[in-house]
């Protein structure tokens, strides 16, 4: 109910410690927290430990469908560099290099948002396709055009080009 309430929330659920808990690490936590609704606590129980198996079930598990969400798109895998950021930044990308790492990210984002999104009122899937459509075709069209214009920069030399070209990821993402 607090700001800083909302920021640990936020913090617990982007933890990257989360993609490595275990099914039965995962059920531990779960049945702890049943234990702890209904009054039925095993002796030495700490809060420490508690807020831990708490942590764990809001990291994993979704809120609205009580579902595991798969560990690549969990909002955990956001909080560290994905293979699709990463190739985003190589070094002398070629066009289909940038298109590729360009459409990775793009479908990456959209599973991530697709598995945390509020379920509490259906969505036909029509809305997600053209999100995901939309998101894809102005990534690549942003990334595939500012190289255009940076190649045909006559007025930049080669070395000023090269610096810009790094940047060129960031606004398409």
């Amino acid at each position: 109910t607090s700001f800083y309430g909302r920021f640990r929330h936020f913090l617990d659920i982007i933890d990257p410690r989360t993609l490595f808990v275990t099914e039965s690490r995962l059920k531990e936590a779960v049945q702890l927290l049943e234990d702890y609704k209904h009054g039925t606590l095993p002796p030495g129980v700490t809060n420490k430990e508690l807020w831990g198996a708490q942590k764990i079930k809001q990291a994993i598990i979704h809120p609205d469908t009580n579902e595991t969400i798969f560990m690549p798109f969990r909002m955990s895998g956001m909080g560290c560099p994905d293979g699709a950021v990463v190739g985003l930044l190589l070094p002398n990308q070629t066009l289909a290099s940038t298109v590729f790492w360009q459409w990775l990210n793009q479908s990456h984002n959209a599973c991530v948002n697709y598995a945390n999104r509020n379920a509490t009122k259906p969505s036909p899937t029509s809305k997600f396709i053209q999100g995901y459509l939309g998101a894809v075709i102005s990534a690549v069209s942003i990334a595939v055009g500012l190289n255009v214009l940076i190649q045909r920069a006559n007025k930049f030399t080669p070395a000023t080009r090269l610096l810009i070209q790094r940047f060129v990821p960031f606004p398409a993402v």
